[in-house]
């Protein structure tokens, strides 16, 4: 028999968190990644790893308070712990990947095409590793092609994320982007709950796993108390909102104000040329020797 699938249980409310999610985790995410092109080499590493486990952290909590709103007729849903955190981990290090390349190659060319791709199928995989957590008297089948769009949503998104965080043109421009990997995320998950149908068996609940309501509560501990974390950094950083690079030190000098920026260059007034080829006489050698 096959089951009636609702993902909107709960009306527009969980779409819109889930959105909301997934925006905060890449507009936290991408700011890093941005902060990380206008530092040393040093720094670069935490600042990328930062924005991996943001943008990560984002979008699997938005998937599953999506998931928050799934149901399925005639069969109760569990979660298998550890497949659903495998999923987090699979984000976080795919998703790494991804930023780490545009990081250090620069977000052009071939450097963003590889890191997008990757970045992209870290978001797929994290999907639907998370589905394959499910437990419940039936069997999930997918159709291939509207799988296939989803992944190429995932794709685009986050190549085209990538390529807006390493513009470095400003805070704006970052929330714009992260507005638009967020619509793309959440897209791609409900395209892939499209593709979804489910083939129920019976009516008994599963004997393992949790209840959606059951991972609400680590899903608000783990991965949202990281992004107000992250929030948090990324607010006390004042690079972060300008988007620009540091002014290099001053070099201060005796006589200059510590205040000022740069020397101030004294001008002063050119030489006559005919004061300057004039010679007392007192000084002035005879042309040829004197007989006396």
């Amino acid at each position: 028999m096959q089951g009636t699938v609702d993902g909107f249980n709960y009306g527009l409310v969980t779409p819109l968190v889930a959105y909301l999610m997934a925006c905060l985790g890449g507009a936290l995410g991408l700011r890093c990644t941005t902060r990380a092109m206008l530092v040393t080499r040093s720094w670069r590493p935490g600042w990328l790893a930062l924005g991996s486990a943001a943008i990560g952290s984002g979008i699997w909590t938005m998937h599953f308070i999506a998931m928050m709103g799934f149901t399925i007729e005639h069969t109760p849903i569990r979660y298998d712990w550890l497949m659903t955190f495998a999923s987090l981990a699979v984000a976080i290090v795919m998703v790494g990947v991804g930023i780490f390349i545009v990081g250090y190659r620069g977000a052009r060319g071939t450097a963003l095409f590889t890191g997008g791709t990757v970045t992209g199928l870290g978001i797929a995989s994290m999907h639907y590793l998370g589905m394959a957590g499910m437990h419940l008297d039936g069997q999930l089948t997918y159709n291939t092609f509207t799988v296939s769009v989803s992944v190429a949503i995932a794709m685009a998104a986050a190549t085209a994320s990538l390529w807006a965080a390493g513009q470095v043109r400003g805070f704006l421009w970052s929330v714009g982007a992260a507005l638009i990997m967020g619509l793309a995320v959440t897209g791609m998950h409900y395209t892939g709950m499209a593709a979804l149908d489910v083939h129920v068996g019976g009516t008994s609940e599963p004997s393992v796993g949790g209840s959606p309501a059951e991972l609400l509560a680590p899903m608000l501990i783990g991965p949202l108390a990281f992004l107000v974390l992250a929030g948090v950094v990324v607010l006390l950083d004042p690079l972060m909102v300008m988007g620009q690079p540091a002014a290099p030190p001053v070099e201060r000098k005796p006589g200059i104000p510590a205040h000022s920026e740069m020397p101030r260059t004294v001008h002063r007034p050119a030489r006559h040329p005919a004061r300057h080829l004039r010679r007392p006489l007192a000084h002035r050698r005879p042309r040829a020797p004197q007989n006396r």
